[in-house]
């Protein structure tokens, strides 16, 4: 199957046609998804827009999965935050890194919460 026709499966099982996908994902022109049934290529961030309005997998639409919610991607996410700030140092607030020194300050604020 091709990305055209994954997009326009995806899309009637949403209820959707083209035209209103092609809106809900931003693009330019309402009749750009009928375009990659006549060999032009998406580009990743609109493959991603469209994946999104979809709920469906980039790595669904490129036909790299059978999985519509397939991520290629381990998930590594967690709920824990000592582990989210390990795996994320650089953290901002109101759009301004957090330096390293109060990034220390609100790690040790945490630990002491178990005391």
């Amino acid at each position: 199957m091709t990305t055209y026709e994954r997009i326009q499966s995806a899309a009637k099982k949403r209820g959707m046609n083209l035209r209103e996908v092609a809106k809900s994902a931003g693009l330019k022109s309402e009749t750009a998804i009928y375009r990659y049934n006549q060999g032009v290529t998406p580009r990743e961030s609109t493959l991603r827009s469209i994946a999104d309005v979809l709920n469906v997998s980039v790595d669904y639409l490129l036909g790299n999965t059978d999985d519509m919610h397939a991520n290629k991607k381990a998930d590594t996410s967690s709920d824990d935050l000592k582990e989210y700030f390990d795996e994320h140092p650089v953290l901002k607030f109101d759009g301004k890194e957090i330096p390293d020194a109060e990034m220390k300050i609100i790690k040790r604020i945490l630990e002491d919460m178990d005391d």
